[in-house]
């Protein structure tokens, strides 16, 4: 909820009271107010000094707060000139050919994959139906965070075969793209059989990783990508920052 307090140091006692850093708090009231639309796109933030007295804090918490603001997508700052609202989605078209570091860079921006972790573990009934393997098979999980411009868009988890990607964890660290981890494998040219997209919750580690509040809803888009011949390659559970991107569903 927003913060609804009096001017001052009452204000800045409320906020201690919510047992957060008060530059978390003031982005935290921000965000919500630019998601619930009091800000339109393009729109300028009051100045620093203003949010400093409104809230009872210094200058320097206040441009933390921003520089939060900012990591999460929601503003940009120039200097010298003042933080202005960002709003804009960065449309993303899922269709046969799916590679994010390519949509990223069509639309203007730097693509960035990082990957979080990775394990072996036995497939699950519904991992190991995606990818025609048995119940148990070893498969390889990797834990990619995917940013533009340094802006966190997905947290994805993709399962493939150990068998034949046993070290893919290693390859994707190296070379921080899927495209370019399955090139290494030979795997020239793959596309996607199918994709389903539905509404959920950012659960803590997901809201941590996409500097989202926990409980922010999310575009979730669960895919099987397979080789030429229709050999099941991956299969991918996407979480996606809702306010980041517009999916857009190719025919």
């Amino acid at each position: 909820m927003l913060t609804r307090t009096p001017r001052g140091s009452s204000n800045r006692d409320s906020l201690l009271a919510r047992g957060v850093m008060l530059w978390r708090c003031i982005a935290d009231d921000y965000e919500q107010t630019i998601l619930i639309g009091k800000y339109d796109n393009g729109t300028k933030l009051p100045p620093e000094s203003e949010i400093a007295a409104r809230y009872g804090v210094n200058r320097h918490t206040v441009r933390r707060a921003m520089a939060e603001l900012g990591t999460r997508g929601l503003v940009r700052t120039e200097r010298g000139i003042g933080t202005f609202v960002r709003t804009d989605k960065m449309d993303y078209p899922i269709g046969q050919r799916t590679r994010f570091s390519e949509i990223v860079a069509a639309a203007g921006h730097e693509a960035e994959g990082r990957l979080q972790g990775h394990r072996h573990e036995p497939a699950s009934a519904e991992i190991a139906a995606h990818l025609g393997l048995k119940v148990g098979t070893d498969v390889v999980r990797l834990e990619i965070l995917r940013a533009a411009d340094r802006v966190p868009i997905s947290v994805a988890t993709t399962w493939l075969p150990a068998a034949r990607y046993a070290d893919a964890g290693k390859v994707f660290r190296r070379l921080q793209s899927m495209t370019r981890t399955l090139d290494h494998y030979g795997i020239t040219g793959y596309a996607r059989k199918w994709t389903r997209i539905s509404a959920g919750f950012a659960d803590a580690v997901d809201a941590g990783r996409l500097r989202l509040s926990v409980q922010r809803p999310i575009l979730v888009v669960e895919s099987l990508d397979v080789t030429g011949d229709g050999e099941p390659l991956l299969t991918t559970r996407g979480r996606f920052a809702a306010d980041r991107v517009a999916l857009t569903v190719e025919s």
